[in-house]
């Protein structure tokens, strides 16, 4: 299959036409109506040097919020409330934070100085969103992502001290669920979100699931 060049037009090529790896388009723009289609249709944004690459992976990493895996370890933190709990309490710190941070096996970031103004626009027209988590007055690790009916696209995270974004991430969606959001995107399998509960459903399955729940 090819891979869709996108022009000035507000439009996607259909989810089932990307590549095997989930490559569905390259180029346009991070504009606000861009990125919401985008998520709307199943596809999000990755950044490669200077040029923004649309993806739709088959199958896709999410979490149903009632399938939440909280550790007794991580139970015993939420007992002490070991870390002070926010929501868009700082928002581009968090983004800024995720942007810098080093990752294992990672050369460099996707967040680019264009990704970061981006989703700060989304922050302040109210669709994406920062939990954090703080210990004695200093943020100490949080996540970001994108809020649309009752699903949350998540991003990104951080940590400066351990378990500080787990902590956010387990109270964040305890609260989502609470206020009636029915399915975390996580995107892409890692080992982390899985110890979490995440798990993989098809690209069908998911673009079904945004369907009935934007």
């Amino acid at each position: 299959m090819a891979v869709f060049a996108l022009q000035h037009d507000l439009k996607f090529p259909p989810v089932d036409m990307a590549e095997p790896d989930g490559l569905l388009a390259i180029g346009g723009d991070l504009s606000v109506e861009r990125l919401l289609l985008a998520y709307e249709s199943g596809i999000f944004p990755w950044y490669e040097g200077d040029i923004p690459l649309w993806w739709s992976p088959n199958p896709r990493f999410v979490l149903f919020p009632e399938q939440l895996r909280v550790s007794k370890s991580m139970q015993q933190l939420l007992r002490k409330e070991a870390f002070r709990f926010t929501v868009n309490a700082c928002f581009s710190e968090v983004i800024h934070h995720c942007k810098n941070i080093k990752r294992n096996n990672q050369h460099g970031t996707w967040i680019t100085d264009e990704v970061e103004s981006a989703y700060t626009r989304l922050h302040a027209l109210g669709y994406a969103h920062s939990a954090e988590a703080w210990i004695d007055g200093k943020l100490a690790g949080g996540l970001y992502g994108v809020r649309i009916g009752k699903v949350f696209f998540g991003e990104s995270m951080f940590s400066n001290v351990s378990n500080a974004s787990k902590y956010a991430f387990i109270k964040y969606i305890q609260q989502l669920q609470q206020a009636g959001v029915q399915l975390i995107d996580c995107q892409v399998y890692t080992p982390h979100l899985e110890s979490l509960g995440a798990t993989m459903i098809s690209r069908q399955q998911f673009t079904d699931a945004l369907a009935r729940l934007i």
